[in-house]
């Protein structure tokens, strides 16, 4: 049986991570949103759907605030690149509609 304290702690922390992770998902809506509108501007006016001197340069700088934040910077990119690749993927997608729209 578990102490009533422990349980009320770990029901504390528990709570705690399911609004972080609630937050986190808000967040990356946001950012999928902003970065769909790039994509929508790339394909107007028929710019690439990667940008890798863009992508060097974001995972570079969010490793440097993993690790200010005392976080596994390859982490960090593990996590950029999955974003990175998905974001590449909308903007492939809405280049692939813009173009079948013309």
């Amino acid at each position: 049986m578990i102490d009533p304290d422990i349980k009320a702690q770990l029901v504390n922390y528990r709570q705690s991570i399911d609004n972080i992770d609630a937050a986190l998902l808000h967040i990356l809506a946001e950012r999928f949103r902003c970065t769909k509108a790039v994509g929508v501007l790339k394909a107007k006016y028929d710019l690439p759907p990667a940008d890798p001197a863009r992508e060097e340069y974001q995972i570079e700088r969010l490793r440097r605030l993993a690790k200010d934040a005392d976080m596994d910077p390859d982490f960090a990119e593990k996590f950029l690149n999955f974003i990175i690749k998905e974001v590449i993927r909308h903007h492939e997608q809405i280049a692939a509609d813009h173009a079948a729209a013309k």
